[in-house]
């Protein structure tokens, strides 16, 4: 049987769902003063990442103020935004208090907030925005974020993070057809526009919108973050196919 979101009902009868949004701050008491946010920079030694979440609300917000010790007060009220809209508190008031804040201060936030929260407000945007094209946009950079997450952690698990290309392989890949999966072959290492051409489709759909901003950004940190898109940037040898 395929998963499910729970309904409603099944989520108002939940009192799981209760305890994880009672105590939930007003919505509008966090953003009176956008400029002080952003100067005021959470104090602390290192930055303490949270693993899983507490049913209690204020214990996963004091928790989650660690992840963000070094960085803007703003970038931390970002992520509390979307964690009460995820436990459901005010869901259209948060949902627009944080679009509100994206539209107007994306260029500092997108800077700023690291890959993984970056996916998260993708993530966010996808299934509360109003807008089926800015929910179709984002969507495309949850999937960016999640393949990326997909196969380092496959990389992780088979600890081949430090392997070395074959040689052999290399000169298949750029002298012939090498199959993967379902009619898919091999990208031709150092020549290959396939990723130039998905660059160039990508920019004309992200023009002018806060959301097409995002999806552009997380390309961007792909590119020089260690992922594919870096290491087979790293070999290619063709500037007219290159997609950075």
């Amino acid at each position: 049987m395929a998963p499910r979101k729970k309904t409603k009902i099944e989520k108002f009868f939940s009192l799981n769902q209760h305890r994880r949004r009672f105590g939930a701050p007003n919505p509008e008491d966090e953003t009176q003063d956008i400029t002080n946010l952003k100067d005021t920079i959470i104090p602390g030694q290192k930055k303490v990442y949270t693993h899983g979440s507490s049913k209690n609300l204020k214990e996963h917000l004091k928790s989650l103020r660690d992840e963000f010790i070094g960085d803007p007060e703003l970038c931390y009220v970002v992520a509390k935004k979307i964690v009460l809209i995820r436990r459901e508190s005010k869901v259209s008031e948060n949902f627009q208090s944080l679009e509100t804040l994206l539209k107007k201060e994306n260029d500092f936030l997108f800077k700023k907030l690291n890959l993984r929260w970056l996916i998260s407000i993708a993530d966010t945007i996808s299934e509360h925005s109003q807008s089926r094209e800015e929910r179709a946009l984002a969507l495309c950079a949850t999937m960016l974020g999640n393949t990326i997450k997909i196969y380092e952690t496959e990389r992780f698990l088979e600890e081949n993070e430090t392997s070395k290309d074959s040689p052999d392989r290399l000169k298949l890949l750029q002298s012939t057809r090498v199959p993967l999966i379902d009619g898919m072959s091999g990208f031709c290492i150092g020549t290959d526009d396939t990723l130039r051409n998905m660059f160039f489709r990508m920019n004309t759909l992200c023009e002018e919108t806060y959301v097409g901003k995002l999806v552009q950004e997380v390309f961007r940190r792909l590119q020089t973050e260690n992922t594919g898109y870096s290491r087979l940037k790293n070999k290619h040898t063709r500037p007219r196919t290159s997609w950075w």
